[in-house]
């Protein structure tokens, strides 16, 4: 089984910005704990990080192509209105599930309450820090048709 985590913008700057909303913990941290999790539960991890819509867009077509049996977005502030990563994910017919470190519904501006793109995901998980990552593994792991021992 291959899962694809796909962190969109600003993601690399964990530990250093809104320490208050997503911790003091950085990225490198954050991929750490991801590729320990796949370690334990014998699933190939891989992360992949960008700060253009087009680049996770492409990174999400991809995934159709090489045997990914599920996708983990963090689409930072794309959730909020990219109707074109919407458009990609629902192209993809295996699961995914879209993470946020933060709950969504206490941040202060109105415009973070909403997520476009997790109308396009089996799942959405926010508000668990970084351990919605590995929620999110779960779920695809124990809702993906191939066995996970493949």
């Amino acid at each position: 089984m291959k899962i694809v985590v796909i962190n969109g913008p600003s993601l690399k700057s964990l530990g250093k910005r809104d320490l208050d909303v997503f911790g003091r913990n950085d990225y490198d941290f954050l991929c750490q704990m991801i590729m320990k999790k796949a370690a334990q539960v014998n699933v190939l991890v891989e992360i992949y990080q960008s700060n253009h819509e087009g680049d996770l867009i492409d990174k999400i077509l991809a995934c159709a192509e090489d045997a990914t049996s599920g996708i983990v977005i963090n689409p930072g502030a794309y959730a909020h209105y990219s109707y074109s990563i919407y458009d990609a994910l629902r192209s993809m017919d295996f699961c995914k599930v879209e993470v946020h470190i933060a709950d969504m519904y206490n941040r202060d501006e109105p415009w973070r309450k909403n997520s476009v793109t997790a109308e396009a995901c089996d799942r959405l998980i926010m508000g668990k820090g970084f351990d919605g990552y590995l929620e999110a593994i779960d779920f695809i792991m124990e809702n993906s048709p191939q066995d996970a021992e493949e």
